[in-house]
């Protein structure tokens, strides 16, 4: 083994055997107060590429690793309260926040690493500073209350995964100290399996009854106190899933519920995402993107995540190719009637009485909208019966006036 391979995977399991020790602790101040603390492990798997392939470390979060004060915020001036904790040669893990007044979450969390560092990138064909950002992040709680989750939880980016283990985090906090009320992530909340027992006749559980037609809730996202994106729209989950008490693979209809969702997300100039979550642990992204040549904007990305009660494995599915959505910078997209978006084949999203604005928004309101085409047909039909109803009535109108005055012909004065 080459000499830096062979220190590369020394130090790294040296910090895997330190950072298994315990967790380490966070904590981001204004003055005397702290606003956000945290207490967590994390293990890092990054994907990069050397000049013969692509290859993949696990990097845990080493217990030197500190609070970044400078980019470290708990949200004044009406930037979003952050916590950034840096380590080692120029890498950084960040958790940005955001509240609608009784829910916080993690809005986006951010893992940059340099690649110049060869104690872990042994071989790396570039020496960047790669920033990688995943904007489906399940983990909130009320205000006043502790997120706690002793589970490992993986969230996935591009190019990298995040793993957090014994995790306990506040965000928004009244005081100095954790509250010692705390929401527990699903995968704490899954006991171990119950042991075998005698079987007993069950009867078949009824079929799930149809949701209905869900309730349209208003979104939106903000950039330094300024509004950059905006959408209404009910929302309706269509999943295939392996239910864990019937023991097979069965699909469901969920409702989006606006009232028990908290909003998040992110805008830059040629992209913007808007990020739902709800419980239970249920986080549901849509990502727009511009093209600056054409002027259009898309709906190009749909990420879920989700871990019910039912599930017998957590579920996940993403796209990131896609083409739904289609309208011109300037304008919202607007849609009233049913449109499914067809995420995976396990997973589509049902949207009802749909308007966006994901770019060039001036004021709080919506821009002038361009319509789908299902609309327009819709608006279409009833144009086309009453145009032929109106040219039938015509026809008729007028062979009566030719058969009138037929008749009248047939009576000449002697």
């Amino acid at each position: 083994m080459e000499p830096s391979r062979l220190l590369a995977a020394v130090f790294i399991a040296g910090m895997a055997v330190v950072g298994c020790v315990q967790a380490v602790t966070f904590e981001v101040k204004e003055a005397n107060s702290t606003c956000i603390k945290a207490d967590f492990s994390a293990l890092f798997s990054i994907t990069y590429s050397t000049s013969s392939s692509k290859t993949t470390v696990q990097v845990r979060l080493p217990d030197t690793a500190t609070v970044d004060a400078r980019s470290s915020s708990c949200g004044t001036g009406g930037s979003s309260p952050s916590l950034v904790a840096v380590f080692g040669r120029g890498h950084a893990l960040g958790l940005t926040f955001s509240t609608n007044g009784s829910l916080y979450s993690v809005a986006n969390l951010t893992l940059q690493y340099n690649l110049s560092d060869t104690l872990i990138f042994p071989g790396a064909n570039s020496s960047n500073v790669v920033t990688d950002l995943s904007s489906s992040v399940g983990i909130w709680a009320g205000i006043n209350t502790t997120y706690r989750c002793v589970s490992p939880t993986t969230f996935r980016a591009e190019l990298s995964n995040v793993t957090f283990s014994d995790m306990r985090l506040e965000a928004y906090m009244p005081g100095n100290e954790l509250s010692p009320t705390e929401s527990v992530c699903a995968a704490d909340k899954t006991g171990p399996t119950a042991p075998p027992t005698t079987a007993t006749p069950t009867t078949k559980p009824p079929a799930p009854t149809p949701p209905g037609m869900p309730d349209r809730g208003s979104y939106s996202v903000n950039k330094n106190g300024t509004i950059c994106l905006l959408a209404q729209m009910g929302l309706q989950l269509n999943i295939s899933y392996v239910s864990r008490s019937q023991n097979k693979t069965i699909q469901d209809l969920v409702n989006v519920a606006p009232n028990q969702t908290v909003t998040s997300g992110s805008c830059d100039a040629n992209r913007a995402t808007l990020v739902l979550t709800q419980e239970p642990a249920t986080t549901l992204s849509f990502t727009f993107t511009l093209n600056s040549t054409s002027n259009k904007y898309h709906l190009s990305g749909i990420v879920l995540t989700a871990n019910w009660s039912d599930m017998a494995t957590p579920f996940s599915a993403r796209n990131l190719s896609l083409n739904y959505l289609q309208s011109s910078v300037g304008y919202s997209y607007m849609c009233n009637a049913e449109q499914t978006l067809v995420v995976e084949s396990t997973f589509s999203v049902n949207t009802f009485k749909l308007q966006v604005q994901p770019f060039g928004i001036n004021t709080t309101q919506f821009a002038t909208a361009e319509e789908c085409q299902i609309d327009q047909d819709q608006m279409l039909i009833p144009i086309i019966v009453g145009a032929a109803l109106a040219g039938l009535v015509l026809i008729v109108l007028i062979a009566y006036l030719i058969g009138r005055k037929r008749s009248h012909a047939g009576y000449q004065t002697m």
